[in-house]
């Protein structure tokens, strides 16, 4: 049986940024509140609590704005380097490795392990789906925080548009409206910029002990290398 300070060390990566993420959302929800009601003073409307701020529209899209483009980059990510490759990276398959493998090289069914998954093991629909499960994951929780982010963002939006005497809009017009896309993509293409980055860094610069680095001796060629 383990103890917690063994649990604590095996999972310790996970949760040290479980609570860099608490942190941060609490810290965002002070700094938060403090300029809505700085707007809400100026423009001569009501100032809410910090727990009326945590259920509010204003902090739920902000919230949802930036997990939905965090969900994108990864499970783009997930998917694209199936098919495609940087020479050099340890970011990148090997360019022979390119596609979904064979069931021998993915230890699928008759090739599975003894502490193989059981659906892995299993072979047929079930390691199929199995063996897309991340990906699918990862797009349900962009999808999910996508849908999130458009309905508070729409919420927020009529709010601002009731103060200002102005129509407010229904969820398919938001949706449509440059306010939700210019929001949207301001959050994707830092993404993409920091994915790009990474695979292009990772061939010629390292961090020793890093899984996410090639061994500091590795030539700049070398692909798909880790520490």
């Amino acid at each position: 049986m383990k103890g917690p300070g063994r649990f604590v060390k095996e999972n310790a990566l996970t949760l040290a940024f479980l609570v860099l993420l608490l942190g941060a959302l609490i810290g965002q929800s002070i700094t938060g509140v403090a300029e809505f009601n700085a707007q809400q003073l100026s423009s001569g409307g009501q100032q809410i609590s910090w727990a009326g701020y945590l259920i509010s529209s204003s902090f739920a899209v902000d919230v949802a704005e930036n997990w939905q483009s965090e969900y994108l980059q990864f499970t783009l990510y997930i998917f694209a380097t199936v098919w495609l490759v940087q020479r050099g990276s340890s970011e990148s398959k090997k360019a022979d490795e390119i596609g979904t493998q064979s069931d021998e090289q993915q230890k699928i069914g008759p090739h599975a392990e003894p502490t193989s998954p059981a659906w892995a093991k299993a072979g047929g629909w079930r390691a199929a789906v199995y063996g897309r499960s991340l990906g699918a994951v990862m797009a349900l929780f962009f999808i999910g925080s996508w849908l999130a982010q458009s309905i508070a963002g729409r919420a927020a939006y009529n709010h601002d548009q009731l103060t200002q005497n102005e129509d407010p809009v229904s969820w398919a017009g938001y949706v449509g409206s440059s306010e939700f896309w210019n929001r949207t993509l301001q959050n994707w293409q830092s993404e993409f910029l920091a994915v790009a980055s990474m695979a292009a860094f990772a061939i010629y610069l390292r961090q020793r002990g890093s899984p996410e680095s090639k061994p500091v001796g590795a030539p700049h060629d070398a692909t798909g290398e880790e520490s």
